[in-house]
């Protein structure tokens, strides 16, 4: 079964079709990438998936169950969580208080319990450690450098304990050694999160997705491995501005 199916998915505004019968497996376990020109459909997309647009035909399924119409904070509950192009922080708390705010929304009321407090307190550093902000751990979000923001916000990602990781533009606006930097973070995460990606750098999605999905005017152009996508003339043409 796949971890998500979109299926036949289309979105109009008016008359304008930004998404017509898109249709997208994603294994447990894969990483999937999504690319596209500018206008493709991409973000519109994501969007629907993450509950935050409705579709206008189609549905969505989660492991199965039809999840079309959900709110956001249902697919969070049940293993779905998103990053933004923007940064969705607490500027002026430390990057420890941060990850604890979304490692806590997991628990009920307050944690009173000694080892309550000692089991937020394992996840806080794991989430950490996972993201390379353990030294940084006392320094407020503000503060840091852009590039180390995003890695924050991957970490307030995983504090919510994904099964399926929605990733928009993760790279976008960094510097290369930025850019090497969280890429190394997403090939090591666990093969437990499925990974959805929405990325414009090439050497990023070339490196880290199993399998690319091309996106052109609202329209699925090509699906296939890595290798299959860079051998395939019609995305050089139209994505990639080459001559077939």
């Amino acid at each position: 079964m796949s971890a998500i199916r979109i299926e036949r998915v289309s979105k109009a505004y008016g008359g304008y079709k930004a998404l017509t019968d898109v249709t997208i497996s994603i294994a447990s376990g894969e990483r999937r990438a999504v690319i596209g020109p500018n206008g493709a459909g991409k973000s519109t997309l994501f969007s629907i998936v993450a509950g935050q647009k409705s579709l206008t035909s189609g549905q969505i399924y989660l492991d199965g169950e039809a999840i079309a119409g959900r709110r956001p904070d249902e697919l969070w509950a049940r293993g779905l969580t998103r990053t933004f192009q923007r940064s969705q922080l607490f500027a002026k708390l430390t990057v420890r208080k941060n990850v604890e705010l979304a490692c806590a929304a997991h628990y009920r009321g307050f944690l009173t319990p000694r080892g309550s407090r000692a089991v937020l307190d394992d996840e806080i550093n794991a989430v950490l450690l996972a993201v390379s902000l353990s030294e940084r751990a006392g320094v407020r979000a503000g503060g840091m450098a852009y590039g180390e923001q995003r890695q924050l916000e991957l970490a307030l990602a995983l504090a919510g304990r994904p099964k399926i990781l929605l990733l928009d533009e993760p790279t976008a606006g960094m510097s290369p050694a930025e850019t090497e930097q969280m890429l190394r973070l997403m090939c090591d995460l666990p093969r437990s999160v499925t990974l959805l990606i929405v990325e414009h750098d090439m050497d990023v999605v070339f490196s880290l997705a199993d399998r690319v999905t091309v996106l052109n005017l609202g329209e699925v152009l090509a699906d296939g491995t890595v290798a299959e996508i860079r051998s395939n003339s019609r995305v050089d043409a139209i994505y990639m501005g080459k001559t077939p």
